[in-house]
């Protein structure tokens, strides 16, 4: 969430929160326009944008959030040790994997939780113009695929997948239609957990905790 949402939208952040009263809150910076990640303001700049970030959110929701994605996904190397050294103990950036890994930085260890570009609807419908039904149809083959995998080899590590759904995408009535056919489906599958990433990172027992 960006930190200046609850404050510019109280009334629709209080009925939003009412909603998943206890469901963590993952910083997404200022904003995603006019206030992004100064990534040309070095190490220092960065944390002190996190921090502002942080602080800002522990304001106007009462929590202060242990996880962070990068506004519009725009990161740099400066950005998971300004992320550790902020406090912050798990990051959406990591967009190359399907395991959840723990980066030892020099200000502590931090999760890196899988978020593939793939399976966020923003990228596939501004780059692809992709339909809800066509999100629907890969984010079923894309978990459906790894619950084989890890069907053939249940000894082997758990895999996570990072699902972004943004309300201008998904938040028509075809869209909560295909996103409720996606989670019906996805519940069907034996070895398919559907949570929010804070549980992931609790569930694996991370170090960075």
């Amino acid at each position: 969430m960006n930190a200046l949402f609850p404050g510019e939208q109280p009334d629709l952040w209080k009925r939003f929160r009412a909603l998943a009263p206890k469901g963590p809150i993952v910083a997404h910076g200022m904003n995603n326009s006019s206030d992004q990640l100064p990534m040309d303001h070095g190490l220092k700049g960065q944390e002190d944008y996190i921090k502002q970030t942080l602080d800002l959110l522990e304001k106007e929701t009462g929590v202060r959030p242990k996880g962070w994605s990068s506004p519009s996904v725009y990161s740099n190397i400066d950005t998971f040790r300004a992320c550790a050294a902020s406090g912050i103990t798990y990051t959406l950036d990591s967009m190359d994997s399907d395991n959840l890994s723990i980066l030892k930085t020099p200000d502590g260890p931090l999760d890196l939780v899988p978020y593939p570009t793939v399976t966020v609807d923003m990228g596939q419908f501004l780059g692809r113009n992709y339909q809800p039904e066509d999100m629907a149809r890969l984010w079923v083959d894309y978990v459906g695929e790894l619950a084989r995998e890890a069907g053939k080899n249940p000894d082997g590590k758990a895999t996570v997948v990072a699902i972004g759904i943004h309300p201008f995408v998904m938040g028509t009535p075809d869209g909560a239609a295909a996103l409720r056919k996606t989670l019906e489906t996805l519940k069907k599958e034996p070895t398919v957990w559907l949570t929010d990433v804070e549980a992931v990172v609790h569930a694996s027992g991370s170090q960075a905790e």
